[in-house]
């Protein structure tokens, strides 16, 4: 099947606040070398594609040692492994809590990404189908 025939949308947590509230990030992803988990940006890796939006962003409490961090919604154009982390970190805004491309966090024990809503045109029917799931609590009460 092709990587297009599924809509797949995803809410994150990043850490700071993006000069651009919406716009698309275009590098390729590659497995990184003598690794079998981590990918990095390669100029030699497979077309990879995040289109992102800022839906709120939050100032932090940095008494509490808080930094700024904003909620994404992002739709992936392609499917790579680690893809949103691996995109995000590369422009300086790792996930929170993501330990592998980025920092751990106070706020969240993992990685702050939901895979939330998924959507599709049915093969038989021809109409499209959409599926979408809330926010876990860990995310949620940040």
């Amino acid at each position: 099947m092709k990587e297009n025939l599924f809509k797949k949308e995803y809410l994150c947590l990043i850490e700071g606040i993006l000069d651009k509230k919406s716009g698309k990030i275009d590098l390729p992803i590659a497995r990184k070398p003598g690794s079998i988990i981590e990918r990095c940006i390669d100029k030699n890796g497979q077309n990879s594609i995040t289109v992102y939006n800022v839906l709120q962003e939050f100032q932090g409490d940095l008494k509490n040692d808080i930094p700024p961090f904003s909620l994404v919604n992002c739709i992936l154009e392609t499917g790579r492994t680690h893809q949103i982390r691996v995109h995000f970190s590369a422009i300086g805004h790792p996930l929170l809590g993501d330990t592998l491309y980025g920092n751990p966090s106070s706020l969240i024990s993992r990685q702050a990404l939901h895979s939330y809503k998924i959507s599709f045109i049915h093969p038989i029917t021809k109409k499209e189908q959409s599926f979408s799931c809330p926010l876990p609590n860990d995310i949620k009460l940040i």
